[in-house]
């Protein structure tokens, strides 16, 4: 074969690495999809056995505070595997980090897909709980909608590269503090060191959220044109109100909420109720706020 032709069937310097043939699977997507969603299932059910056998403090909540235990667990295992996906695409010299708008790699398929599994997850949760317990928080639902659709339209739209999804997943990062935060108040070691060390940790992870925000405008900004030409609109509409909402109402509230809770431990997801402290109680605000916070 001549040389020339041989070299035409090449692809052009700037075209983007392609993922291994498994990705561009529909099969393969759904099962991955799949296992996320077991996954995260197993990791809730895990949760509910182990505390019901371990912990005197699960034993005595009510069902809800149950469900919310155990969704707190299940979103720290999340949160670790996001808040590795995310610091390995800042650290890592990748083709993401090459080609922020189209890059992909076998490895942040894997992520992507295994996410959507599990907001998939928390969606069912979310409205399962409702429907059980006769309530709707429709900020709640709506944080949990953005994130689904999100890496949802990430899997159909696949032209869009995984740099942003993955360093959106970083946003994880404050989930296993959260976690461990709201365990702890509950077991009435709101006024223990551990307690106060794990909520300042909690509150400095909730600055760099902020901060990673206004890394992703920066990205966004600076990659604006490559954004427009190569991501589908339905996923442009998704992106930007849902950054928006995050950097300039989402993190500050729950920064704010949570520096508060460090001066004054208040169980913010239940109506500011009162809380064990040392085996006692102590008398909180009544007025209603229920904030969520990863």
């Amino acid at each position: 074969m001549d040389p020339e032709q041989q070299t035409s069937h090449l692809p052009p310097d700037d075209a983007p690495s392609q993922p291994s043939a498994e990705y561009l699977s529909w099969d393969h997507r759904l099962q991955l999809i799949g296992f996320g969603f077991a996954f995260y299932t197993a990791i809730f059910l895990l949760s509910h056995l182990l505390s019901a056998a371990l912990s005197r403090t699960y034993s005595s909540l009510l069902a809800k505070e149950k469900v919310f235990w155990n969704l707190a667990a299940t979103r720290a295992a999340f949160g670790i595997q996001s808040t590795v996906a995310g610091l390995r695409t800042l650290t890592e010299d990748s083709v993401l980090t090459r080609d922020r708008v189209r890059g992909q790699e076998d490895w942040s398929w894997f992520n992507v897909l295994t996410a959507t599994g599990f907001f998939l997850f928390e969606n069912v949760a979310l409205h399962a709980s409702n429907v059980v317990f006769r309530s709707f928080d429709l900020p709640l639902a709506t944080h949990h909608l953005f994130a689904l659709l999100g890496y949802a339209g990430a899997v159909v739209w696949d032209s869009l590269g995984h740099f942003l999804p993955m360093v959106t997943l970083l946003l994880e990062m404050s989930t296993p503090f959260t976690c461990i935060s709201w365990m702890l108040l509950k077991a009435g070691w709101a006024r223990s060191l551990f307690w106060r060390a794990n909520q300042w940790v909690m509150i400095h992870m909730f600055h760099c959220r902020m901060v990673l925000t206004y890394y992703m405008w920066y990205v966004s900004l600076t990659h604006w044109k490559e954004l427009i030409t190569h991501v589908a609109l339905p996923q442009l509409l998704l992106f930007f109100p849902g950054l928006a909402l995050l950097t300039f109402i989402l993190n500050p509230l729950w920064t704010h909420k949570k520096t508060m809770q460090l001066l004054n431990p208040v169980d913010w997801n239940f109506d500011n109720k009162q809380v064990p402290v040392n085996g006692s109680t102590q008398n909180r605000s009544a007025v209603s706020v229920k904030p969520h916070a990863n």
